[in-house]
């Protein structure tokens, strides 16, 4: 049984702010939101959680362990250093995109993204350490099989972005209406998923539906643990263990 704790992170105003008092370099607002996003990694990363970019002024953590004081931290560290501020919603849910909906309604119930008179939000509740298990988050990480070999070694940048990105949106679209998962692109050719508590024959069914779908052929090691620092640990072990024996899903525990 997994319990996922998610943290809605959303940039205070940033539409607004991004035109006032005239519209900023593009530029510009690609280094703020780069940068951002790098700390936020680090500064959750470094308790143990994952930060997810999505769309920059909105990104998604999974934030099993860290208390609202942590939270606070965050907060103020980004407020600290940069001209913008962020609201956090923080909610659980046995299956992630519940607790995504939930965060995201704290947020939305606190004003809208672009009121210019909400700041620094941070509404919700963490799980507390009495109701924690070794178990709560299972996470799925998916890369492409021979990448390298079938598009970045044959075909131009972007058509290799084109085909990888295919298999990406779909495998997300998936996850999400077929399993209750959250699947963020991570780089590369690499996908990781939150997911309630799935078997075997769900990630096989998610693989082969997206090699029909857009022909991108995907295998999964998948991983439990505590904190999403813990699972996504060993998820990389299980997918090396993928890589090595030739299987397209293999499981960690």
């Amino acid at each position: 049984m997994t319990n996922t704790q998610v943290t809605h992170i959303q940039i205070d105003n940033y539409g607004p702010w991004t035109v006032t008092p005239e519209p900023r370099r593009e530029v510009d607002l690609q280094t703020l939101q780069s940068r951002l996003y790098a700390d936020l990694s680090q500064l959750f990363g470094n308790r143990d959680g994952y930060v997810f970019f999505t769309r920059f002024d909105n990104m998604v953590a999974i934030s099993n362990g860290i208390d609202i004081e942590a939270h606070e931290l965050v907060q103020e560290s980004v407020s600290n250093r940069y001209p913008v501020t962020m609201s956090l919603g923080v909610a659980t849910g046995r299956s992630p995109v519940n607790a995504l909906g939930t965060a995201t309604e704290l947020l939305q119930e606190a004003g809208s993204a672009q009121d210019q008179h909400r700041r620094e939000i941070l509404k919700g509740r963490p799980i507390d350490d009495e109701f924690r298990a070794e178990d709560d988050i299972q996470l799925a990480h998916f890369d492409v099989d021979n990448a390298t070999e079938k598009y970045t070694d044959e075909l131009n940048e972007f058509d290799t972005f084109i085909n990888i990105e295919q298999g990406y949106a779909e495998l997300m679209q998936y996850m999400r209406r077929a399993h209750d998962s959250l699947s963020f692109f991570v780089g590369g050719d690499n996908i990781i998923a939150i997911c309630p508590d799935l078997d075997r024959e769900a990630y096989r069914d998610a693989i082969e539906h997206v090699k029909q779908a857009v022909d991108v052929q995907l295998k999964v090691g998948v991983g439990r643990g505590a904190s999403a620092s813990d699972a996504g640990m060993d998820a990389k072990h299980a997918l090396e263990e993928c890589r090595a024996d030739g299987k397209r899903v293999e499981f960690a525990f």
